[in-house]
Formats: structure tokens, C-alpha cells, sequence
């Protein structure tokens, strides 16, 4: 292990083991023999890793709560009576998904907190004054979070506790919402003990990821500081056909829900060929597929999938999602069968907030990291924070840009330097920076 990055920021190399050493602890669980974890929400793997966190930070004077969703609050109070500054991620993961999406973010957030606390106390014990931003004066507490099911595939829709939490969800159709064996988020919850009733008002929010792709590694560049989010309409499709003998049944006479949704997938695919630009791309998936009855022997009745459009230009995503539709239709025909939508998951391209951008370039150029701007093509909790509340968004690389995959990776010098970064940011933010202490709820 090399601390370049920690020295760079002043962070002593024990704050730096101690951070890899905690990233370690929390990786085994729901770990996976090839590299990975598998922690769904609400399951036992990602109730044991939630209450690992809750020991952590407890630890260190934080108190911990929990919200009627299961999104989980590690408290941090500065300033009694004060308002908070989040910063947080999540804990659960894709089936066979890596161990740094989401989970390096809270522990991040938590680390980042911690140093604060201990500088602040450090200061307070000698009288002495303050000897940097992430050392001054706070005017805010600090809320981690660690949002339930932002990865959305036990439980659909992704980003479900901050959706919640920001108001464009209702708890209770969250609560009654099933997973495929027909078990709700409320029995998942219950199950492992992390719901409650409490609430919080948030002044900012800020969040660290790894960035799932490849332009940060490829640039050379330490941190990206994230500027918008691409735009997204996900679609559940059924496709409705007719059971038939896969032998006896002639093509002719053949409904076959599983050719109008393989039709589905290959259309998806061809609106992404057919739309993308070299300003502005358009990215198409399929997945989740259920298939009945599923029999070897058997023409397929129905089909289960989702479908989802995305780009950074809204008209652009507007044409694409239209011709998406028109080919719905299309394929009803040729298939003899009939495709019904329906739950939808939309978010609109939106840019982050300006003077978070400069405040974390700031940061940045303070410890002496190279950073550029992005955009995110995945979802964030912080893509509906930021439609509440200033919030800022912030990268470090993944190798190769391999993410929901056992072998996603972000070496240990890239994190360090992003958990300094947070550090330093988070203090600027606390200290009033970003956001003036009296400002009103949103």
C-alpha cells in the first residue's frame, strides 16, 4: 500500500489504514467467491453490513436512526440546535455486484466525518485556531446516510429510499411493494430490524461514488466532479402471448411472448445505433427477464422485462423513447402478440449545482488532486437530492470502468484521495461555504 495521496492531503497514515482496513471488515459481508458481494436490500447479508455500520460509527459518538423506509442516519451533532449536512451512498448491491458501488460512498462519508470530529476536538483541547478549511469553525452537523434499495433489483424502483425521502414516492406504496417471491419491503425491513419513524431536514447533501466508467482513468484525472445527470425513462414491459407445444405448433398458428420480447431487446438496441451522436449518445439496456412457464417444450405465454432509454440531450431522449413506442406497436404485429407497459422509473437530465462544482474544484486544487467535470449515465441517490436541497457530486475511477460485476475495482491510492477530498470538502461545507447556516428549509 502506498499513502501518496493521504500525505498530499496532510492525513496521517493511519487514517488511511484505518480506512482500508474498515473497507476490508465491511466487504465480507454477503461476500461472493469471485470477488464481489451480494447484499439485495433488505436481505440478511445487507442487514448484517447495516448493523456492522451502525457499530462503526457508533463508535465514535454517532447516534443512529432509522427512517420508515429503512434509510439508515448515522448523526453526527457540531453545533446543538444546528441543521444538517448529509452525505452518504448505500450499502446494497446487484446479485454478483462489486464491493466498492454504493458502499465506498458511506463509508467515505463516515471516515470524512470522523477526521472533522477528531480535528475539531483536536483544536478545542489546545485553543489553538484553525489551520484549514476542513478544520474551521462548524455551522452544521453531519447526517450520513445509507439509502435503502438505491439499487432497485430486489425491489423495484432503484433509488427508492431517497425516493421516498425526497418526496416523489409515498412511503406506504413502498412498504406493499414485493419482491418476486412475494415478500414486501415492509416484512423485508421488519426482518432485520432497521425501520423506525424518524425524519430530518437536510441544508446539502453531498455524495462520493466510484464512476462506473472509464473517462476519469482514461484522462489521468484523481477525481471527477460530477456536472449533470444523463436523462432516463425505464420501462416494465409484459408481453402477453399464447402457450403452445413448441413441436405440434406450426409458426403460423404461434403467439410467442418470448420472440416479442427478444424483438424488444433487439430494438432497444437498434434506437441506440440509430440516435446516438457524437454529441449527444443514447444508451438503451434490457434485462430482468421472467419468462413463463419457462418449459423447454413450451411456447412462452407471457414475458416479463425492463427496458430503459438514456441520454444527456433531452430532445434527443424524447425521439428515441417516441421511436421506442412506435416499435412496440411493430412488433405486436409480427409477433401476434400483445406487449402492455407498465410501472415507468423517469428522471430528467439535470445539471448539479454551479457553486458546488467551484467549491469542490476548490477543494481539490487545495490538495493538489487533478479533477474534471462528468456526467453520470448511472442513477444516483444524489440525482433526486439535488432536486431538494444544493447538493455535490463527486467521482474517483474505476478500473477499466468495469461496475455491477465481481470484478469492479477502484485501487486503494484512488480512494484514499477521494475520502481526503470528501474530508476537505465536507469541512468547507459544514463551515457555511456552500450553504449559509440561516438558509430556509426546502
Amino acid at each position: 500500500m502506498t499513502i501518496t495521496a493521504s500525505q498530499q492531503a496532510g492525513t496521517s497514515n493511519d487514517d488511511a489504514r484505518s480506512f482500508l482496513h474498515d473497507f476490508r471488515s465491511m466487504s465480507t459481508y454477503g461476500a461472493t467467491a469471485g470477488g464481489g458481494v451480494d447484499r439485495q436490500a433488505g436481505t440478511l447479508a445487507d442487514g448484517q453490513t447495516r448493523n456492522w455500520f451502525r457499530g462503526l460509527v457508533e463508535g465514535h459518538g454517532f447516534e443512529v436512526r432509522y427512517d420508515a423506509v429503512g434509510n439508515q442516519f448515522a448523526l453526527l451533532e457540531l453545533v446543538p440546535g444546528a441543521p444538517y449536512v448529509a452525505v452518504g451512498s448505500h450499502l446494497d448491491s446487484q446479485p454478483l455486484g462489486g464491493r466498492f458501488d454504493g458502499a465506498y460512498g458511506v463509508l467515505a462519508g463516515a471516515h470524512a466525518a470522523i477526521r472533522l470530529k477528531e480535528r475539531m476536538a483536536a483544536l478545542a483541547a489546545t485553543g489553538a485556531e484553525s489551520s484549514g478549511a476542513a478544520d474551521a469553525r462548524p455551522l452544521f452537523n453531519i447526517a450520513v446516510i445509507n439509502w435503502f434499495n438505491e439499487e432497485g433489483c430486489r425491489f423495484k424502483p432503484s433509488m427508492m429510499g431517497s425516493s421516498v425521502f425526497t418526496g416523489k414516492l409515498p412511503a406506504e406504496k413502498v412498504l406493499a411493494t414485493t419482491d418476486p417471491s412475494g415478500t414486501t419491503v415492509r416484512e423485508a425491513l421488519a426482518a432485520i430490524g432497521t425501520v423506525g419513524d424518524f425524519s430530518l431536514d437536510v441544508a446539502a447533501y453531498v455524495e462520493i461514488h466510484i464512476e462506473q466508467g472509464r473517462s476519469l482513468e482514461d484522462n489521468g484525472l484523481a477525481i471527477g466532479l460530477v456536472e449533470s445527470t444523463w436523462g432516463a425513462n425505464k420501462y416494465e414491459f409484459i408481453v402477453h402471448g399464447e402457450q403452445a407445444h413448441t413441436g405440434a405448433t406450426v409458426i403460423a398458428d404461434r403467439h410467442d411472448a418470448l420472440l416479442g420480447a427478444s424483438s424488444l431487446v433487439v430494438a432497444a438496441r437498434d434506437i441506440a445505433d440509430e440516435f446516438s451522436m457524437d454529441d449527444h449518445a443514447v444508451i438503451t439496456s434490457c434485462g430482468e427477464f421472467t419468462v413463463y412457464p419457462n418449459s423447454p417444450v413450451v411456447v412462452a405465454n407471457r414475458v416479463e422485462l425492463l427496458v430503459d432509454v438514456r441520454s444527456t440531450d433531452p430532445d434527443v431522449l424524447a425521439a428515441a423513447d417516441a421511436e421506442l413506442h412506435r416499435r412496440v406497436a411493430q412488433i405486436e404485429g409480427r409477433a401476434s402478440v400483445r406487449i402492455e407497459r407498465g410501472a415507468e422509473h423517469v428522471w430528467a437530465a439535470k445539471a448539479y449545482d454551479e457553486a458546488g462544482l467551484r467549491l469542490a474544484a476548490k477543494s481539490a486544487e487545495a490538495l493538489d488532486l487533478t479533477y474534471g467535470t462528468v456526467r453520470t449515465l448511472a442513477g444516483h441517490d444524489s440525482t433526486n437530492m439535488k432536486d431538494i436541497v444544493p447538493t455535490i457530486m463527486l467521482f474517483v475511477p474505476s478500473v477499466d470502468g468495469v461496475s455491477h460485476n465481481e470484478k469492479e475495482l477502484t485501487n486503494d491510492d484512488d480512494m484514499l484521495a477521494g475520502v481526503d477530498l470528501l474530508t476537505e470538502l465536507l469541512g468547507r461545507v459544514v463551515a457555511g461555504e456552500f450553504v449559509p447556516a440561516d438558509r430556509p428549509s426546502e
